[in-house]
């Protein structure tokens, strides 16, 4: 069984892969991100939002993981993203930090907050 950290792990390295990403989430798993205020439950609609990420954002992949808290079911991190957006031309250069609760080796729920104003500076049209 997967523990919080390796499902964090595979979730940042496949999120070029939604499929492979929504896959690691639980029937009733939720990825969200309350600051932008997007939220998905269950692997259908987590494969959406992170498909739509990558149609705005195609180079969107996740570096510099840095683990703050580590247990089995439970750990924090951050992890940046650095990626040209497709629509304004502008590098997205973000540091995401996220909270992973595991169970029974799938994700049920993964919060990661970001910097509102660098998203908004990168994804305005000028």
């Amino acid at each position: 069984m997967k523990t919080a950290l390796e499902l964090l792990k595979a979730y940042l390295d496949n999120i070029q892969n939604p499929a492979a990403a929504a896959a690691l989430f639980a029937e009733d798993g939720i990825l969200e991100l309350p600051t932008v205020n997007a939220r998905a439950v269950g692997p259908a609609q987590v494969q959406g939002l992170v498909a739509g990420i990558l149609t705005r954002v195609p180079e969107f992949r996740f570096k510099d993981l840095q683990v703050w808290i580590d247990t089995p079911d439970k750990v924090f991190a951050e992890y940046s993203v650095e990626a040209m957006v497709v629509a304004t031309g502008k590098l997205y250069r973000q540091t995401y930090a996220g909270v992973l609760i595991a169970e029974d080796g799938k994700i049920k729920r993964l919060r990661e907050a970001l910097d509102t104003a660098a998203a908004a500076s990168a994804f305005k049209q000028d």
